[in-house]
């Protein structure tokens, strides 16, 4: 499979947007989830560990799971995350990982991911039974976030209501969506959601 990202790591901590919208959402996390330091951690579709530096002084652990073997060097090259982050290249449909979690996060990955349904499945799998997920992506919009040429996006964001509907579908309770950030690109704004629930 293509790294598609293999260009983009290189200087993707210097985008002031992808900065400003990690230090926005890995805010949000602390903010509204009890986080503690037994807590095992996933955080899916963790790049170069943006979203993974803000929560790692909060938990025990975090798993960074990616499929880009390029974000992820550029993780494990960040002295902070030393000896409290591994990382997983590792696509978890088709290959799960065999352990569960206290929480899963994701930050900007699920659009990047074709099969919502089955991804939030494999979510649900991957939990210990009363764990959480903090999920943030785009709000549904009109395609012009991305470059029309942009490849591996699958989703133009996505609709809440249809989101909760497939949370539930696989056990997911006391969901709760709030806006996290809004990015503005061109005088347009993208508003980011964070969704928060437990596994039942």
């Amino acid at each position: 499979m293509a790294d598609l990202f293999d260009e983009k790591s290189k200087d993707w901590d210097m985008n002031n947007i992808v900065r400003e919208l990690s230090s926005a959402i890995g805010s949000s996390i602390i903010k509204h989830l009890p986080l503690h330091s037994e807590m095992d951690v996933m955080d899916f579709g963790a790049g170069t560990g943006l979203i993974s530096s803000h929560i790692v002084p909060h938990v025990k652990k975090i798993t960074a799971v990616d499929i880009s073997e390029s974000m992820l060097a550029e993780l494990v090259s960040k002295s902070e995350l030393k000896g409290k982050v591994e990382a997983l290249c590792q696509d978890i449909i088709l290959t799960p990982i065999q352990k569960q979690f206290d929480l899963i996060m994701s930050a900007m990955a699920l659009h990047h991911v074709e099969h919502t349904d089955k991804l939030i499945q494999r979510f649900s799998e991957h939990l210990k039974s009363g764990a959480m997920i903090a999920l943030a992506d785009l709000d549904r919009e009109d395609g012009s976030f991305h470059p029309i040429d942009t490849k591996g996006v699958f989703h133009l964001g996505f609709e809440r209501n249809s989101f909760k509907m497939i949370l539930e579908k696989h056990g997911f309770q006391e969901i709760s969506f709030i806006t996290a950030h809004t990015v503005i690109k061109q005088e347009i704004e993208y508003p980011i959601f964070l969704v928060i629930a437990t596994k039942s």
